[in-house]
C-alpha cells in the first residue's frame, strides 16, 4: 500500500534539504526506502509503503527545514533520539520587538546560552525564525527544552543552568 505524507519547509531550506547535486536527498530515499519530491516553494511530499521511515523521514525533513544540518538532522533515525521544537511567539505575545527579545534570550551572548544547554545535555539545539528546535535522546531533549522553556519565560540564565547542572548530574551522573 502507498503512503504519502506533505509537509511545508522555508524556501531557504530547499537547497539545504536537497544537498549539493542532490546528495542529501538521495541519502535520505536510500537510507529510508522513500521517494521525496520537492518542489521551489517548500512543498515536500513523501512517497512510500512503510509507515515508520515515512514518518522517520518526515520528521528528518521538518528537522532540516528548522535550521539543523543534514547530518545531525540523520540523527533521528536511531530510536532513542526525538526532535522537539518550541515556538517562540508563544512566550512573546506576537508583538516583533519581544519576540526578538525572547529569541535573544535562548541564544545568549555571542550564542552562549544555546551552547551551554547543548554541551549540559548531549543535544543540538537549533533557533531558527520564530522556533527553538532540539534534536537528542528523549530525556536529554525533555532537560533542553525544560531549560529552553525557562529561558523563554524569563528566568534568569544563572538560575536556569544551575537547575540544569543539577538534573543533568542527578540523570546521568555526569555532564556530556
Amino acid at each position: 500500500m502507498k503512503l504519502q505524507y506533505e509537509l511545508k519547509i522555508p524556501k531557504e531550506r530547499v537547497a539545504v534539504l536537497i544537498g549539493e547535486k542532490g546528495t542529501t536527498k538521495r541519502k535520505l530515499e536510500k537510507l529510508l526506502k522513500i521517494k521525496l519530491t520537492i518542489d521551489s516553494d517548500g512543498d515536500v511530499f513523501l512517497d512510500g509503503e512503510d509507515s515508520l521511515n515515512l514518518h522517520t523521514g518526515q520528521t528528518i525533513v521538518k528537522a532540516i527545514g528548522r535550521g539543523f544540518n543534514p547530518e545531525v538532522a540523520f540523527l533521528l533515525t536511531a530510536e532513542e533520539n526525538v526532535l522537539e521544537i518550541l515556538d517562540i511567539s508563544d512566550y512573546s505575545g506576537g508583538a516583533k520587538h519581544k519576540l526578538i527579545r525572547v529569541r535573544a534570550r535562548a541564544i545568549g551572548s555571542e550564542g552562549k546560552a544555546r551552547k551551554y544547554i547543548e554541551e549540559l545535555t548531549g543535544t543540538h539545539i537549533s533557533i531558527f525564525g520564530k522556533t527553538v528546535s532540539i534534536i537528542g535522546s528523549y530525556e536529554m531533549a525533555a532537560l533542553a527544552r525544560k531549560a529552553m522553556d525557562s529561558l523563554l519565560l524569563g528566568q534568569r540564565h544563572a538560575t536556569v543552568y544551575a537547575w540544569l547542572e543539577k538534573h543533568t548530574k542527578e540523570t546521568h551522573g555526569k555532564f556530556y
